[in-house]
């Protein structure tokens, strides 16, 4: 099936981000190059269109984000070849099976987690003696929609600077709410500095897309731990491209 463009989508800018990224193999080294491209970009608040009231509007603008609307925006872009595979991708990871509807859109980001692991697109992180901390929540600030009882697994915040040994660029992390009917209040994307670890993120309070340390983000806010999922290596492949070449490309890029 056939969708609209989405509105907003500039298929130019698109296809000139793709062209920096479209030799380069490894997802965590795309995500980190397109992920700088956006920095200095505005914090636009409430940037998709829809409610229990409202017909669901598809946008892919690439002129203001929010925390989830940046990550995802990235991750669609990091998956693509060419600019129809980019709208499929964010399509897909904003939407449950793809449903452009406001029901199925991935509203909190356990569900938006679950589901994008379930399609292969995210899985989680190895952390072994890394201690995980499980709460039960009951999910119901969405106005109009149906509460929604999750088991939330994370990494406590005391035990964060254990996970640093752990995480690659491209990971994206998300910050679990203390808030006992909400699941996250946050996300962002690593990327590793040398032996620092930097967090790349749209940030109301600092009015746009920034770049800050980890290590300060955990300080400055207060949270019940983090969760961290990495992308699946997703190969761009060509027909010219020797089968036992893609093959090796694939092994080296976790």
């Amino acid at each position: 099936m056939k969708h609209a463009q989405p509105r907003g989508l500039s298929r130019r800018r698109v296809q000139q981000l793709l062209s920096e990224t479209k030799y380069d193999r490894c997802a965590g080294s795309r995500i980190d190059v397109l992920s700088r491209h956006f920095l200095g970009h505005s914090y636009k608040p409430n940037p998709l269109i829809g409610s229990a009231d409202t017909a669901e509007v598809f946008t892919a603008s690439l002129d203001g984000f929010d925390c989830v609307t940046y990550i995802e925006t990235i991750l669609a872009l990091a998956r693509a070849s060419n600019v129809d595979d980019f709208v499929e991708w964010l399509r897909k990871i904003r939407y449950e099976q793809g449903r452009i509807e406001w029901e199925r859109r991935n509203h909190y980001m356990t569900l938006w987690i679950r589901n994008n692991v379930r399609e292969g697109i995210l899985r989680p992180v190895s952390m072994p003696a890394v201690p995980i901390l499980s709460r039960e929540r009951v999910l119901n600030v969405v106005p109009g929609l149906a509460a929604q009882r999750t088991r939330i697994k994370c990494v406590p915040k005391a035990a964060v600077p254990r996970l640093a040994a752990h995480l690659q660029s491209g990971d994206l992390i998300f910050f679990v709410s203390t808030r006992k009917h909400l699941d996250v209040f946050h996300a962002g994307i690593i990327v590793r500095d040398g032996n620092g670890v930097l967090m790349r993120h749209a940030s109301r309070s600092r009015g746009g897309v920034v770049e800050q340390e980890l290590s300060d983000f955990l300080k400055a806010n207060r949270m019940a731990g983090v969760i961290v999922v990495r992308p699946q290596h997703q190969a761009k492949r060509t027909l010219a491209e020797p089968k036992a070449q893609r093959a090796k490309e694939s092994a080296t890029c976790a």
